[in-house]
């Protein structure tokens, strides 16, 4: 009776020897220790990743001065008569009066920084990244100037005036021109109102 049981007890084949029973449960315990160094390593892989990702998301940037994006509907050469709605700025010829349509205002943005040009080697952008509250307005306003100027006006102060070469619906801005880095880091600092 005693060696039937001892047949019939799980993990142990009948007249197997001791050696490979043992042999089989250290296979069993090297790959359940296996698959969990895997776990562990596939879980730290996936923490760092999002640690890495998080600290490379930027905080939003409050303007020191709403940023206020005006449609240009024409410029005259000289300045702006008292009265008139539109910006006195430095045109090609000197002083030029841009006459404004209804634009938008903007008192935080995404992100706002400098980024080497991807269309004039050695030249420098200046990036900005629109919140989504402010996306749809934004993208509005530039379907409707396709082909025209934008102004960018802090403080009653003309700061760049882009052509709008097709309608921004994904809130990413990239005024191009800036000579040199130094420019660039102006216009960033202009945009922020400081």
């Amino acid at each position: 009776v005693k060696r039937s049981r001892a047949g019939r007890r799980p993990g142990r084949a009948r007249g197997a020897p001791a050696a490979q029973v043992g042999a089989a449960d250290r296979h069993r315990s090297a790959l359940l220790i296996m698959v969990l160094t895997l776990g562990l390593l596939i879980a730290a892989v996936v923490v760092t990743g999002a640690l890495i990702a998080s600290s490379m998301r930027t905080r939003p940037v409050t303007l020191a001065a709403p940023l206020h994006i005006y449609p240009v509907a024409q410029a005259t050469p000289g300045p702006c008569p008292a009265g008139t709605k539109g910006i006195t700025g430095q045109g090609d010829t000197g002083p030029t009066c841009y006459h404004l349509t209804q634009g938008i205002a903007i008192h935080k943005v995404a992100d706002l920084r400098v980024q080497k040009s991807r269309v004039k080697p050695g030249g420098y952008d200046v990036a900005v990244t629109l919140r989504p509250v402010d996306r749809h307005a934004f993208a509005e306003l530039t379907r409707v100037t396709v082909g025209r100027d934008l102004a960018f006006v802090v403080r009653d102060r003309l700061v760049t005036l882009p052509r709008v070469d097709m309608a921004i619906t994904d809130g990413k801005v990239i005024v191009t021109g800036s000579p040199n880095r130094a420019a660039a880091n102006r216009l960033v600092h202009d945009l922020k109102g400081r």
